[in-house]
Parts: C-alpha cells; structure tokens; sequence
C-alpha cells in the first residue's frame, strides 16, 4: 500500500508540474466512451439494415429457391411491413359456425382478419378414420423409399428429431407415450405429388371456401401429444390458412401483432375432432397446445 501511494504522490507532482488539469482527463475519457458506445449502437444498426436488404434482393432474384444467406431467425420480423389493426380490431375469441354458404365466407371471413371455426367441414372425411401414426409411415416408407420428401419443410418444434423419416422411425415405446419416454411433437409440409395424391383421398377442399380461391399445391400435417406444440410465432406467408383437427384436441393461443397490442384482444379457442379453424397466421401470433390424451393430428393449407 505504501508503494501504490509513493507512485500516486508521484505521478500528482508530476501532473502539477507539467500543469495538467486532472478533470479534463476524465471528461476525456467519458466523451471517448460515449462515442465508441455511439458507433457501435450504429454499427449494429446499419449491419442489420444491410443484411435485411440483402435478404429482400435475394428473396425478390430467386423467390422460394434457396439462397446461399439465410436470414437470421426471426430477424425478418424486424422489417415486416407494420398492420394497420383493422384485422384485429374488436375480435375477442373465435366464432364456431355450421353450413355456411361459401359466399357468405368469402364476404365476412375469408379475408378480413376473423378467427372461424367451421363445425361441419369435415364430415364426409375417411381421414379422421384412416390418418394415424403407423398410416403415415407406412405410406411415406412405402412411396417415398429414396426420401425425397426430406426436401420439403420440416418442424422439429422441441424435439431432436432431424427429419420426418427420423421422427417416424421413433420407437414403438415413445409412439405410444408409454411411462418414462420423452413427449414428441413435430410438422411438416408435404412436397411430394404421389403422397399427396394418395392423402387426398380421405379429405376434400373444405366446403366452405370461396368459390373462386384456389388451395395451395403443398398441405401441411401437424402430429403429437399432449403438452407440448408449437410455440408462439407468425408465419412467413402471404395467405390464410385453414387447418382440420383430425384426432386430439387442441388449444390455440391467439394474440395480436406488437404494434396492435393496445387495440386488440389476446384470447384462446379449442379445436375439437372434426373441426376446421381458419385464421390469417401471417397477422395473428399463435401458440397451439395439445390437450387430449390422444395424439393430435391435424392437416391443413393455404387458400387465396
């Protein structure tokens, strides 16, 4: 200690005799720090910008192709073009209709931003009977032996699986959700023309759609159990979508965009067997959750 105090005593003659103001040092350094913190804020910022430019020029040259940059995970929310809230505003929860008239849809629902659950829309459907897990692996197993569908989307959501043939090659233990196995949950978009060929077969376009929209070449299924599915997000599509409860029960989580947080409702709606929810998952944030003890499987896609 007595050394340290000998080198101070020092270093303050020294600073007297050369007529150093001590405080301007520290007004120096305090300037120097604000504006290195100043920069690097800027930095950040202009190396976000940069890259969500690079994404749009990409996205906009080679549309759904690959790209060599891939966009930051949920980086592409920052410069999503703002919602006005009109397509939220005054909705509190979903509304479960029956035998609605196509043109009647299309004039309050299809488009607007509502929340609707169609009762009867799958009715006719040999899917609710037919679809399970042992029906899915075995078609993809037997139609797809070179797995070109591992081309398509795939959703892990919390689980390890790294593929749909990954998680459909899961044991027999864990399919069953017997005692001690871990709880399973994924998704995936079917890409692959002679499957989904075969899958159409047992479900129809949902009756209810305008009569002039066309569906999405590629549908969606959603499998798992209960506790877990996907977690609260916006989709990156430009469509509404519709999506079919085939087995389970499920709960879905429905809040609005950050910016419409303060004039719009969050709330919740349960999807029973049978029925169909249609929302806009571009617009609506939405979480879903499994609740019945059997696996929940769903099958959906966008119409325009």
């Amino acid at each position: 200690m007595e050394e340290i105090s000998e080198k101070l005593e020092n270093l303050l003659k020294i600073a007297n005799e050369k007529k150093i103001n001590l405080n301007s040092l520290k007004s120096i350094e305090s300037r120097h720090k604000k504006y290195f913190d100043l920069n690097y804020k800027w930095k950040i910022l202009i190396i976000t910008l940069i890259m969500g430019i690079i994404y749009a020029k990409l996205n906009h040259l080679f549309g759904t192709k690959k790209c060599i940059l891939a966009m930051p995970k949920d980086l592409d929310k920052i410069f999503r073009e703002p919602d006005d809230c009109n397509f939220c505003r005054g909705i509190r929860s979903g509304k479960r209709v029956s035998n609605i008239d196509p043109d009647e849809f299309e004039k309050l629902y299809a488009y607007n931003g509502n929340v609707l659950i169609v009762t009867d829309a799958t009715k006719n459907w040999t899917a609710l009977d037919v679809f399970d897990f042992w029906y899915f692996k075995e078609i993809y197993e037997k139609h797809d032996p070179k797995r070109k569908t591992q081309d398509c989307q795939f959703f892990p959501y919390k689980t390890n699986f790294t593929s749909l043939f990954d998680a459909l090659n899961m044991d027999k233990d864990r399919i069953e959700y017997r005692p001690g196995t871990e709880p399973w949950y994924f998704g995936w978009s079917n890409c692959n023309e002679e499957i989904a060929s075969l899958l159409r077969q047992h479900y129809d376009r949902p009756y209810f759609l305008p009569k002039t929209s066309e569906l999405n070449a590629i549908d969606w299924v959603f499998m798992g159990g209960r506790g877990l599915g996907a977690h609260m997000h916006l989709d990156n599509v430009n469509l509404p979508s519709w999506q079919a409860q085939l087995k389970g029960t499920k709960e879905w989580l429905i809040a609005p965009t950050p910016e419409c947080m303060f004039e719009c409702h969050f709330f919740s709606v349960i999807v029973n067997p049978g029925d169909i929810i249609v929302l806009d998952t571009n617009k609506w944030y939405h979480k879903t959750n499994v609740l019945s003890e059997e696996i929940s499987i769903v099958i959906g896609a966008e119409y325009d």
